[in-house]
C-alpha cells in the first residue's frame, strides 16, 4: 500500500471513526483500524464488534492494499501533523511508514486478515432527513437506562413504516416519545431497538452532513448509510415495554408556560434538593405554579411561577434531573404540563415543536 492524502480530509474521518474503537484490550485488534487503498480512494473501518463505522477519503494511490493500525496513535500522529499532503506506506513485515514534510513516522500495523469481517450494506428500507434523525435521537436518547442488566432499555425503540417515523427511550422512570408522519419508506415496516452507544456516534455523523440517512436492516443488524459513512450496529434483543399503556390518556389538568422561565427556576430550587433522590416538590394552585425543594443537610429552595390554572390542586414530587433533560432539548417557547393527580404520571409536550409529536412523560415520587 502507498498513497498520498490530505492531513485535513483524513483527519477528519479518523476523528469520527475514534467513538467506536475498541477502548478495552480484551480483543487486541479491534483496537486498530482497517486502512484499505483502492483506486483513487482510502477506505478506512474501526469497530468493537457491537458497533462498526466505515468511510472513505480521497486519496492518490500509487499501490493498492490493506493494513490494521493502532487507532488512538495514528489518529495522535495526524492531528499532530502540520497542513500538508501525507504519504502513507506499508513495508516489510508491515511495518508503515508516515512522512508529512519533515516529520517522519514508523509503525507496526497487522494484516488485513486479523481484523473481523463487517457486514455490508445490501438493501435501503427507508430514506430519512439527517436533521430530523438528529433530532429524534437527541429527544429520546438522554431517557434510555444505563443500566446493564436492563438490557432491552438500553437503547431508543425505531419505529418506520410508510406512515412515519417514531422513537421512544425509557428507563422505567420516565418516558420519551416522538413521531413524524410521512413517507419514509415504502411497502415496508421496520421495528428495533437501538443501542445507546450507536444513537450516540449517529448523532455525530447526521450533524456533519445535510445527506439524508439510508436506513437497512438484516437478522441482526441495522445499517444507517450517511453520504460515505457506514455505521453498521447490532440490535438489542429483548422485549420493549408497551408504552402506548404508559402515555397518559386521562390528564385533564393542565397549563401552559414559557419553557426558559420554569427550566430556570426548576433549577435553581434543585440547588437544594437531596443529592440523593434530587426531590423537588410542584404544588399547583390557582392560578400559580410553587416549587420548592429540601435537604435535611443543606437547606430549603422555593419560587413561585404565575400560570393559568382553575382545576384542582396538585401536590406532585419529581426528580429534578429528569426534569432538567426535558428542557435540555426542547427549543424556546411555551410548554404544556398535563396532569391527572397527584400520584399519576405528568406528562410535558413543547408547543413550539409543530413539526413533530414530542411528548416526555415523568413518573411522580414520594416526597
Amino acid at each position: 500500500m502507498h498513497l498520498m492524502v490530505s492531513k485535513t480530509t483524513l483527519l477528519k474521518e479518523l476523528n469520527f471513526i475514534q467513538g467506536v474503537v475498541e477502548k478495552k484490550n480484551t480483543i487486541p485488534i479491534l483496537s486498530s483500524l482497517l486502512l484499505e487503498s483502492s483506486n483513487g480512494s482510502l477506505s478506512i473501518k474501526g469497530t468493537d464488534l457491537d458497533v462498526s463505522i466505515s468511510t472513505i477519503c480521497e486519496a492518490e494511490v500509487s499501490a493498492v492494499g490493506a493494513i490494521c493500525i493502532q487507532a488512538k496513535k495514528l489518529f495522535e500522529i495526524i492531528r499532530a501533523l502540520p497542513e500538508a499532503e501525507i504519504e502513507i506506506k506499508c513495508g516489510e513485515n508491515d511495518q508503515v511508514s508516515i512522512i508529512c514534510e519533515r516529520s517522519r513516522f514508523k509503525m507496526l500495523g497487522q494484516p488485513k486478515s486479523n481484523f473481523p469481517e463487517i457486514p455490508a450494506f445490501k438493501e435501503t428500507l427507508g430514506h430519512i432527513p439527517s436533521n430530523l434523525f438528529k433530532t429524534f435521537i437527541t429527544r429520546t436518547i438522554f431517557a434510555a437506562t444505563n443500566e446493564e442488566s436492563r438490557y432491552a432499555l438500553n437503547g431508543a425503540r425505531f419505529e418506520l413504516s410508510g406512515e412515519g417515523l417514531r422513537m421512544v427511550a425509557t428507563d422505567g422512570h420516565r418516558l420519551s416519545y416522538i413521531e413524524k408522519k410521512g413517507d419514509f419508506v415504502s411497502n415496508f415496516k421496520v421495528e428495533a431497538i437501538i443501542p445507546k452507544k450507536t444513537l450516540t456516534e449517529l448523532v455525530k455523523l447526521s450533524s456533519e452532513t445535510e445527506d439524508t440517512v439510508e436506513f437497512g436492516k438484516d437478522e441482526n443488524h441495522l445499517f444507517f448509510k450517511l453520504g460515505k459513512r457506514v455505521l453498521v450496529s447490532r440490535m438489542l434483543s429483548g422485549q420493549f415495554p408497551n408504552y402506548e399503556m404508559v402515555l397518559p390518556k386521562e390528564n385533564k389538568n393542565s397549563f401552559v408556560i414559557e419553557s426558559q422561565r420554569v427550566a430556570a427556576a426548576t433549577r435553581r430550587v434543585a440547588l437544594m434538593a437531596d443529592e440523593r433522590s434530587h426531590a423537588i416538590k410542584f404544588e399547583i394552585g390557582a392560578d400559580q405554579l410553587n416549587i420548592t425543594a429540601q435537604s435535611s443537610d443543606v437547606g430549603e429552595a422555593g419560587e413561585t411561577l404565575p400560570i393559568q390554572y382553575a382545576g384542582d390542586p396538585i401536590t406532585s414530587g419529581f426528580n429534578a434531573q429528569y426534569v432538567n433533560d426535558f428542557f435540555g432539548v426542547v427549543n424556546e417557547g411555551e410548554v404544556r404540563f398535563s396532569f391527572k393527580d397527584g400520584n399519576s404520571q405528568v406528562q410535558l409536550q413543547s408547543l413550539a415543536d409543530t413539526e413533530y409529536d414530542f411528548r416526555y412523560v415523568i413518573m411522580p415520587m414520594r416526597i
